[in-house]
């Protein structure tokens, strides 16, 4: 599929030499991409990303979690740059105020909707959440991990009186054997007003979010305030929330890991997984790091 990575490096080395104009955005989804199986980064991930940057280029998280449950990644890899949560529907600069800053949310009664229909979709929990708050039906089914939070109360239950205002973003946890008619399911009812993704990684996690919001609007807001040009995005991705941000960038990598859907839209696809940094080794041969 076009040009090899290694064919890639060789050109990519020459035009660094006579000019900036070949600098990369690097746009990184997080789960099955670049967090590893123990949804980590490994240390030659880490070290990939930042020799990258020493070179120039720029690295955007481009996830479908909430900042919460991304920060501690993003302060990991020490960046800098804008970053891109719930899919798109969060564009900000981290802890600092930002004029292209967007959050878009939709209508709350199609969460009291799910929440009608959570016996018949088969839903094991329902949250909904903002940037900084989550409120969830089942507090039996808190994690602190998940939810990057010490603790509930019931100030965080979700209820029809609990939600005040329209939600960023709503997780919807099932069984894996249920996530795709789940889906089909949530498309065919409110395909008109929101999108529904599947998160990347171990866990069964579907994501609802405004119509139109894809991870491909996040980055096309980011290009507004950066030095890039969109012929200068590479992006990695292994889920179909990943479909729209790798056909939109110059360049899409499908991780090995990748789903069929992802795979068939994307210009290249890595040697090895997540589970073997397949990323960074992409990126040490695209780049010639």
């Amino acid at each position: 599929m076009g040009s090899t990575p290694d064919e890639v490096g060789v050109a990519y080395k020459y035009f660094n030499e006579v000019g900036d104009f070949m600098k990369k955005l690097i746009a990184i989804d997080l789960d099955g991409t670049t967090l590893n199986q123990d949804s980590v980064i490994t240390e030659k991930t880490a070290k990939t990303l930042h020799r990258a940057i020493e070179d120039g280029h720029s690295v955007v998280i481009a996830t479908g979690r909430p900042y919460r449950m991304s920060k501690n990644f993003y302060q990991e890899l020490q960046l800098t740059t804008p970053m891109i949560n719930f899919n798109g529907a969060l564009v900000h600069l981290p802890e600092q105020k930002w004029a292209g800053e967007q959050e878009i949310s939709f209508n709350r009664s199609i969460v009291f909707d799910l929440l009608a229909e959570k016996k018949n979709l088969k839903l094991d929990f329902i949250a909904a959440e903002n940037r900084e708050t989550f409120f969830i039906d089942d507090l039996n089914f808190f994690d602190q991990h998940f939810f990057a939070s010490d603790f509930a109360t019931n100030d965080n239950l979700l209820t029809v009186n609990t939600l005040q205002t329209n939600p960023t973003s709503v997780l919807l946890r099932s069984q894996p054997e249920n996530v795709g008619s789940v889906s089909e399911e949530l498309k065919q009812q409110f395909g008109h007003e929101v999108e529904v993704n599947t998160w990347g990684g171990p866990k069964p996690i579907l994501e609802v979010v405004a119509k139109g919001i894809q991870k491909a609007h996040g980055l096309k807001r980011v290009l507004e305030s950066v030095h890039h040009k969109q012929e200068d995005i590479i992006a990695f991705g292994d889920e179909h929330n990943d479909v729209e941000m790798l056909k939109f960038a110059g360049w899409g990598v499908a991780m090995a890991n990748g789903t069929d859907q992802l795979k068939s839209v994307a210009n290249d696809i890595t040697e090895m997984p997540n589970s073997e940094d397949g990323m960074a080794d992409y990126l040490t041969k695209y780049l010639d790091l």
